[in-house]
């Protein structure tokens, strides 16, 4: 399987982010002729990005966190299990390459797997690119949910999956469905913790005096005003959650960042707050950013390189934004070799 895998953009306007996605499960198909499944956690060794005029990059991926592995994992669950039950008494008809497939998030989503950059062969000069490579099929997942039970005539709503931001994102031009999210229908799924713990009663710190309630620690009051100060501390302190959730209060007496006054003090949150979901460090995570410092197209070309790292899914999204003229942006990927048909990757179930 090729170890390096390169890629053009189409050129660029000064000052104007331009958005692109790689899915690495599709572009190995395409330069390996395998056939490989995007729920694989890869590893990527660098990504070397070349221009002839200078602008900015910023590399963004799933989040590495337990909440997108188990959120990827329950929302693979569900879907397997809607694929078996529709097929248990017509096994015979389950696609070869059936697979488990999601976007990235809601711009990666409007935009659809057309959109997705693939591989190109030899380029004789830089940025210009040769090799035409032509898209296999590469359909992501659905998502079909009954509109009710005993209608007539049966009918369903159809979603696709995002990994990341918030459920119901609209309806993309490319798919004709909207999205549902991952982390979000994680979030949904399950408990959340208790709003103390230990939440004890107000009489705890009731330890002193003519009739202390707690009486069974009063008996063993060496010093009431030290005990009745460490058991308030213990029983006031350290007994909420450090993450923000649902039905939670909002601790925060000062906006984030800001400084400024938080109009939400000691409120509660409303909603789950799932780091990568709708509310709480929203959408995907930032891997790294560069910049290329190259101001003449007649010297030499600006390369940079971003750090590697490992890809849930193998989706990288990139945004590239010339500082001057129209550039495109010529980028390699460099895989690391592995026992997973060449490369080293796990299954997102192991990560």
């Amino acid at each position: 399987m090729p170890l390096t895998l390169t890629f053009a953009t189409a050129q660029g306007s000064a000052g104007v982010p331009q958005v692109n996605y790689i899915d690495l499960s599709q572009c190995a198909a395409l330069a390996g002729r395998k056939f490989l499944r995007q729920g694989l956690n890869y590893g990527v060794a660098s990504i070397k990005c070349t221009s002839l005029l200078a602008g900015n990059i910023a590399v963004y991926k799933l989040p590495n966190t337990w909440v997108m592995a188990n959120a990827w994992m329950k929302a693979f669950s569900a879907w397997t299990r809607m694929n078996n039950d529709a097929l248990e008494e017509t096994e015979s008809l389950r696609p070869r390459f059936l697979d488990f497939k999601i976007y990235a998030d809601a711009e990666h989503h409007a935009a659809g797997s057309i959109a997705n950059l693939l591989p190109v062969s030899i380029a004789s000069t830089i940025p210009a690119v040769a090799g035409s490579t032509f898209a296999g099929e590469w359909e992501y997942s659905k998502i079909f949910i009954p509109n009710a039970t005993n209608a007539a005539p049966a009918t369903t709503q159809d979603f696709d999956i995002i990994a990341t931001g918030a459920s119901f994102p609209g309806v993309s031009a490319a798919t004709g469905h909207d999205a549902l999210s991952a982390i979000e229908g994680y979030a949904a799924s399950r408990l959340l913790p208790n709003v103390l713990d230990p939440n004890t009663p107000d009489d705890a710190e009731d330890t002193g005096g003519a009739t202390p309630e707690n009486w069974m620690s009063a008996i063993f009051n060496e010093g009431n005003v030290q005990m009745s100060e460490v058991i308030e501390e213990l029983t006031s302190e350290n007994n909420i959650a450090p993450y923000p959730f649902e039905n939670g209060l909002d601790t925060n007496q000062f906006l984030p960042n800001t400084g400024l006054p938080n109009p939400n003090f000691n409120l509660p949150f409303v909603d789950t707050m799932y780091p990568g979901g709708a509310n709480q460090m929203q959408g995907l995570e930032w891997h790294d950013f560069a910049q290329i410092y190259q101001t003449s197209a007649t010297t030499n070309v600006g390369i940079t390189t971003i750090k590697g790292g490992s890809f849930p899914c193998g989706l990288i999204k990139f945004t590239w934004t010339p500082t001057e003229g129209t550039p495109n942006l010529v980028l390699q990927i460099n895989m690391i070799p592995g026992s997973h048909r060449g490369y080293l990757a796990e299954p997102m179930q192991e990560m």
